[in-house]
């Protein structure tokens, strides 16, 4: 299963994207998460279907300092690529 995942609300600068590589690591999700410039994370999620959805879930909280408003999520493309990076 791969998802492409966008989060808004207050998720820059609260380290939502090292926050995100530690969660897709403890369940073994692979892809990459980045900053977009209109204040939203993006994240491209690749594993076990359950994994994968486990780390939805969490997404809609964030780390402690995150304010999650949304999250969307769409069908992806898995990456070539194994393990979980942050992205520019």
């Amino acid at each position: 299963m791969a998802k492409h995942v966008v989060v808004t609300g207050r998720v820059q600068g609260v380290s939502f994207r090292a926050w995100t590589r530690q969660q897709a690591e403890a369940r073994g999700v692979s892809g990459w998460v980045r900053n977009r410039v209109d204040g939203s994370v993006e994240a491209i999620l690749a594993g076990p279907d359950a994994a994968v959805e486990a780390l939805i879930t969490a997404l809609h909280e964030g780390p402690a300092a995150a304010r999650v408003e949304a999250v969307q999520v769409t069908e992806a493309k898995a990456p070539s690529e194994i393990g979980f990076q942050i992205v520019n």
